[in-house]
């Protein structure tokens, strides 16, 4: 069973992989959205977006747009770099991507204009590859399960037009465009597509935790990998832990065998390492918002993870950001450490 780090806006960037990677790693990385039309104009800020240094064997690259031949072209851009390949990203419904054509956009778009779209990145990618002597790059697409009028068959018909146009992987998000993060997700629709495609299929939504991901696996035991976002900034120590949790059920074997060793984790350190990286590998005018967008959820680990919380995200620098956390576990000096089984 893969265990894959989903693609979020403002986390899944180089700090992000590495910190992961300090913890025994992933299967798979997705980037964060990478909008066709910036990279093809190479902006100041595209040349951080494609930064993979510390896991480049396992980076899969997110490409999204709303225009086909931008997609297209892009699309060679990214089949130059090195990875397991491409991913479309038909699946976020937030208005800012959607309403502009992109993200879940595409799945409500007329058939063969999609399929035109993936048949030619597709292309594109085979051509780049053979051209410059290149490894193939898997093609994928991350998507939801439709819009509101969504039923099995539609979700079948546009699975099956994907397959057929050859798209190797697809990852399902199993909730509706408007459902976001409120419904449960139907997991059970992604067993439905393994059941009916050749092609493998990862699944994402609310994997936060070993016991989930076993639940989820209850409800789709034939997918091939499982996708963990926001949980992953919280934890990054997740894929190891869920790694083990999954290993030792196989096994039919305790928690408390050798496998499950306690690992003492030092949340300070962790921080400390991720601002640094952070600093390092990516441009200043986007310190702020990564910081914020990871302590939001990484603050949960505290004891008093409101109040820490609400101190680093108001902080005014990554300096102050730091002077925070350290004032913090001065004060809460048993919040320091924790011990994780992995």
């Amino acid at each position: 069973m893969k265990l894959i780090s989903a693609p979020m806006a403002t986390l899944s960037h180089e700090a992000f992989r590495r910190l992961i990677e300090g913890f025994g790693g992933c299967d798979e990385y997705f980037t964060e959205m990478i909008n066709a039309g910036s990279l093809l104009t190479m902006g100041p800020f595209e040349k951080f977006y494609i930064i993979s240094e510390c896991a480049p064997e396992k980076t899969v690259w997110q490409l999204t747009g709303n225009k086909t031949e931008a997609m297209i072209k892009a699309s060679a851009v990214l089949a130059r770099l090195s990875g397991v390949g491409i991913d479309l990203n038909m699946g976020c419904s937030a208005p800012q991507i959607a309403n502009t054509g992109a993200g879940i956009a595409w799945m409500e778009k007329p058939i063969e204009e999609t399929a035109n779209l993936v048949r030619g990145i597709r292309a594109q990618i085979d051509k780049t590859a053979d051209e410059e002597g290149l490894a193939h790059k898997r093609l994928s697409v991350k998507m939801r399960l439709g819009g509101e009028d969504w039923s099995e068959k539609s979700l079948l018909d546009f699975s099956k037009m994907l397959e057929s146009e050859g798209v190797e992987l697809i990852t399902l998000h199993p909730r509706s465009k408007k459902e976001k993060y409120r419904a449960k997700p139907r997991y059970e629709m992604a067993e439905f597509l393994c059941q009916n495609l050749s092609i493998p299929i990862y699944l994402n939504g609310d994997i936060a935790d070993a016991e989930s991901a076993k639940y989820a696996l209850s409800k789709a035991p034939s997918v091939q990998g499982l996708m963990i976002a926001r949980a992953a900034a919280q934890k990054p120590w997740i894929f190891a832990e869920v790694k083990v949790a999954l290993e030792a059920e196989k096994q039919n074997e305790a928690t408390s065998n050798v496998h499950c060793a306690k690992t003492k984790i030092d949340l300070y350190e962790t921080a400390m390492k991720f601002i640094d990286d952070v600093e390092k590998y990516q441009p200043p005018e986007f310190h702020k918002t990564r910081l914020q967008r990871f302590f939001a959820y990484y603050c949960h680990n505290f004891s008093f993870w409101h109040f820490a919380q609400t101190k680093l995200l108001n902080a005014s620098d990554n300096d102050a950001v730091r002077a925070e956390l350290g004032a913090y576990f001065d004060a809460q000096p048993s919040d320091r450490f924790i011990e994780v089984a992995m």
